[in-house]
């Protein structure tokens, strides 16, 4: 039994390390904009879009660092939360519920070959499952979408 176990990590390490590398892909309700810029800037970048843009950065949390401290190389990798004021005010107007997915998150990735990916659901998408005919937050969520692929192309340019 043992020398199976053995047998199954040798062949399902190489698959494992394989696929946490990997790049970001689209998948439904997402944004993904591959970039040539190195991690650092990327995400240096993105904050400097944040604050240009009427949004502000409220979180930022990536494991890279801590990893490292622990001796650990694994790719970059941050996650930038984004909201304002005004928009908590009429999200909570709406929906109380909805709040829950505030602030809403910029994803920045190491791809690879170097370069990095911003990544986020769109904000429309993070507040679907809230709205049930509510057309003002859907109206909220269409002006966080345009603020936010504002701030990916700022970012990525």
């Amino acid at each position: 039994m043992r020398y199976l176990w053995l047998l199954l990590c040798a062949v399902a390490l190489p698959t494992w390390a394989d696929t946490r590398t990997a790049n970001m892909e689209a998948r439904p309700g997402w944004a993904v904009h591959p970039t040539d810029k190195p991690f650092d800037t990327l995400v240096a970048d993105t904050v400097g879009a944040v604050k240009a843009s009427n949004l502000a950065v409220v979180t930022q949390v990536g494991p890279t660092g801590a990893a490292a401290a622990r001796g650990i190389t694994i790719p970059g990798n941050r996650v930038i939360g984004v909201f304002n004021n005004d928009f908590a005010v009429r999200v909570l107007e709406q929906s109380t519920a909805a709040m829950i997915e505030a602030p809403i998150r910029f994803y920045i990735t190491e791809d690879d070959d170097g370069t990095a990916t911003l990544s986020y659901k769109t904000p429309s998408f993070v507040f679907a499952p809230y709205m049930g005919g509510n057309d003002e937050l859907a109206v909220i969520a269409a002006e966080l979408d345009t603020a936010f692929h504002a701030v990916a192309l700022g970012a990525v340019k």
